[in-house]
């Protein structure tokens, strides 16, 4: 991944430090990156490659995740604290970005959506393989039909505590099955794995247990801004179920992409098309910043 222009720390409201990396030019257009369970800033390094040419890209690792020390406060109310905290560091007053977010990502932006940072900087969102709700109950990892049975199996499996250990061939399918589409590539599919193993095991299962009982169902109509929503048709964590309900619950829809037989990793699955859709955002809705501002 390309070195940022500058890190920093973005002190959160229970004092959690957040690391914080700027890439790309000073006065650029502006995008926010949020990544998802068990990952990192890596996780965007193609979208961070791709667009900081021409835009100041923010990435951050969130709470537990990468270089952010893990805090006892695991909850949807602390990703939003956290969100906030990154565009209050980050942004000058009046300054808009494009927010985008993956899985636990879109989750934080949900959360953050009448927060009033989020309000003041958001020019539009990106939610990429992305629910509001019912995680564990339509979560098709386990190849079982719908039903008590296989919501309490799939939540003892996404909720083990279990170490991941080192990046093994059996581990890498295990992966690519959960996680990624048939036809992703085996760099792809390592790069994943890399960064997920990174993970450690505690956070891992602590935010488990915040996504199992995740209801953001009425954070999603506060989410007022243009947003998009990607999912790939082969995604077991968050199948397109919860995108084409998003779509319909979003105040601005301004777009549903369904992926042919991509997987949950769709930034990494399918960069060009996650890199020109936050181009494409950014372009109609986050006009670069005047000189002055």
């Amino acid at each position: 991944m390309s070195a940022p222009v500058r890190t920093l720390t973005a002190v959160s409201a229970d004092g959690t430090p957040l690391h914080v990396e700027v890439h790309g030019p000073d006065g650029a257009p502006a995008v926010v990156l949020a990544h998802g369970w068990t990952c990192s800033t890596a996780f965007w390094a193609e979208q961070i490659r791709a667009l900081s040419a021409d835009h100041r890209v923010i990435a951050y690792d969130q709470r537990g995740h990468g270089r952010t020390p893990a805090s006892p406060a695991c909850s949807t109310d602390a990703l939003a604290d956290d969100l906030e905290a990154v565009l209050l560091a980050t942004l000058a007053p009046g300054e808009k970005a494009t927010v985008a977010g993956h899985s636990m990502g879109g989750m934080t932006i949900m959360a953050a959506a009448g927060r009033p940072a989020f309000r003041a900087h958001a020019a539009a969102v990106l939610l990429c393989s992305t629910g509001s709700s019912r995680l564990v109950a339509e979560s098709t990892v386990l190849p079982l039909r719908p039903g008590r049975l296989r919501t309490w199996l799939t939540g003892r499996v996404l909720g083990s505590r279990a170490p991941l250990g080192p990046v093994t061939p059996v581990a890498l399918r295990i992966l690519k099955y959960a996680t990624m589409g048939a036809g992703s590539a085996p760099h792809m599919v390592e790069t994943c794995a890399r960064i997920v193993h990174a993970c450690p095991r505690r956070v891992r299962h602590a935010w488990s247990h915040v996504l199992s009982l995740l209801d953001l169902d009425h954070a999603v109509r506060e989410l007022r801004v243009p947003t998009a929503v990607i999912v790939g048709t082969a995604d077991r964590l968050t199948p397109p179920v919860h995108a084409r309900r998003l779509a319909e619950a979003l105040p601005d829809c301004v777009g549903l992409t369904e992926l042919a037989g991509l997987g949950h990793m769709t930034p990494v699955e399918a960069p060009d098309l996650v890199t020109g859709k936050i181009r494409e955002l950014t372009t109609m809705h986050a006009p670069k910043l005047k000189e002055g501002a």
